[in-house]
């Protein structure tokens, strides 16, 4: 069976905004399971909308899939896509998990989106689908706090 993406072993642009990039998925390849798959991206970066300054964040992001995985590479580029994105800490992290979450309608999500501080404040920003599924081990997202502060 070959797997048909947009992106994966392909020469393809990163979208010059996020709504125009698009999130691959791909089958699950265990639907009889409920599983937790993580991904993290620790050098998130956007542009905060009032000074145009970049901001940085460690996001991770958790959730357990239902027929559909998230493609890699598309995940790559999508989140790629934010470095000339103006928008707050909130709305970044709250629009990459709505985004996933309509691209593959997993079981549940989770994202924490630490992000490094600026005038001396951290701001982390979580959000979820509902409560964890029943069965499913969930890890600790395991960033430290206050990141860049020692």
């Amino acid at each position: 069976m070959e797997l048909e993406t947009l992106h994966l072993g392909k020469d393809v642009a990163v979208p010059a905004r996020p709504e125009d990039a698009v999130l691959d998925p791909v089958p699950n390849p265990h639907t009889d399971v409920k599983y937790v798959a993580r991904y993290a991206a620790p050098e998130f970066t956007s542009l905060c909308p009032v000074t145009g300054q970049p901001d940085f964040a460690h996001l991770v992001i958790d959730y357990v899939p239902d027929q559909f995985l998230v493609e890699s590479k598309s995940l790559k580029l999508f989140l790629t896509s934010f470095r000339n994105h103006g928008a707050f800490h909130e709305g970044c992290t709250i629009d990459v998990a709505r985004r996933i979450v309509e691209a593959i309608k997993p079981h549940w999500l989770r994202i924490g989106g630490y992000w490094y501080p600026r005038g001396g404040i951290p701001i982390d920003v979580f959000w979820q689908t509902g409560p964890v599924p029943d069965g499913v081990w969930l890890p600790d997202q395991g960033v430290p706090p206050y990141r860049g502060r020692g």
